[in-house]
């Protein structure tokens, strides 16, 4: 099959998520190309695009996409429905609002000609963050317009299926959960330098992501515990100053550390314990990442996370509360038996987060869509 993923900014999840997806069907025989935005990554995320040049047979197309809806989309919908159209795609996998959006109606208007392609849309999160009745949510009533046009719904977790029906409603086309999977070399783990810090937030600096609940939480565990700790927070981001200002309001001096964004496994060796405060995810991948690598994970109840970690885990907090965030780091420093008991089975975790299962069920799904719309023809 050609295969054409399309999504607007790479850099986090989305961009994981389709870079592991183009590297098992290139591997699998498949013909796979990347549509996205040109004007946000930088030099870390131009690295990773040269890491998969080789499995993109249908190359690489960057343009000018918006993240808010505005006239520049017309430019952008007509460009890349030009390149589309000339690289003959049997699949145009959309994902995140904007790059669902272009997948589906591009789509459409292929099908309008004659042209049979599966149109499929992964939200991860994306326009799910936003609450009904607040600015911004406007975009439900576009996504219940695109679903019209659409062949498939592929969700990374079954909470996304659920808030899509909540916010969205009833789902009426086929729709699946797929979950994120790792590849089988991230489930070694990468150990740690000879003087690990004691905690680690990885991602966006963005209050979303729950940097500021990590301070937080950072600060009131060390009065718990009666001591000073260390940590790291690693990553690039909007909110990035504001941080730094709340860690001199805190007087925690030299005791956080910020870092810019590296690769995981070499993060992972720099802390004990990853801790992720965010208040809101669909199936983040520094989660999956973490537990193949054998580290201890806090985190928030949001989200796909206590579907990764266990619904039970004592080491999942409600969304916000750094209170309860810093109980669990208090306790991950003076009890290692609690770290183990927050570890989930890792052999059952290979098998429903690995990259090639991941991999081999979205092949199937778009071959099913494919015959079906062969036999409808």
């Amino acid at each position: 099959m050609r295969i054409i993923h399309c999504f607007r900014s790479p850099v986090g999840g989305i961009f994981r998520h389709v870079r592991d997806l183009a590297i098992e069907h290139s591997k699998a025989g498949h013909e796979v190309g990347i549509v996205c935005d040109s004007t946000t990554g930088g030099a870390f995320e131009d690295k990773l695009f040269d890491q998969i040049r080789p499995y993109l047979a249908l190359g690489l197309t960057r343009i000018p996409i918006n993240r808010a809806i505005s006239p520049s989309d017309f430019g952008a919908f007509m460009k890349s429905y030009q390149q589309i159209k000339s690289l003959q795609p049997d699949v145009l996998h959309g994902h995140g609002a904007k790059g669902g959006a272009i997948a589906r109606v591009i789509g459409s208007l292929l099908r309008v000609n004659r042209y049979s392609v599966a149109r499929l849309y992964s939200p991860h999160g994306g326009s799910l963050h936003f609450r009904p009745g607040v600015p911004g949510s406007a975009v439900f009533m576009l996504e219940r317009i695109l679903q019209r046009m659409g062949d498939a719904t592929v969700f990374v977790c079954e909470f996304e299926q659920r808030a899509y029906t909540d916010k969205i409603g009833r789902l009426t086309r086929k729709s699946v959960v797929n979950y994120n999977g790792i590849d089988s070399t991230e489930f070694i783990s990468p150990g740690l330098v000879e003087e690990p810090r004691d905690f680690q937030y990885i991602g966006m600096m963005r209050d979303l992501k729950g940097g500021d609940l990590f301070i937080r939480a950072f600060a009131e565990a060390e009065r718990l515990v009666g001591r000073p700790m260390s940590a790291l927070m690693i990553g690039d981001g909007p909110d990035q100053e504001k941080y730094t200002e709340m860690m001199i309001q805190l007087g925690l001096g030299q005791r956080i550390t910020m870092l810019p964004a590296m690769k995981q496994r070499d993060a992972f060796r720099l802390a004990r314990t990853l801790v992720v405060p965010s208040r809101a995810e669909a199936m983040p991948y520094i989660v999956l990442e973490a537990v193949a690598a054998g580290k201890p994970v806090i985190a928030s109840r949001v989200g796909g996370i206590p579907e990764a970690l266990g619904a039970d885990n004592p080491a999942l907090s409600p969304a916000g509360d750094w209170q309860a965030m810093a109980q669990a780091m208090a306790r991950a420093v003076t009890d290692p038996a609690w770290l183990e008991m927050i570890r989930p089975d890792i052999d059952m975790f290979e098998k429903t987060f690995s990259s090639r299962a991941m991999g081999q069920r979205m092949i199937e799904l778009y071959q099913s869509l494919l015959s079906e719309i062969d036999a409808r023809h």
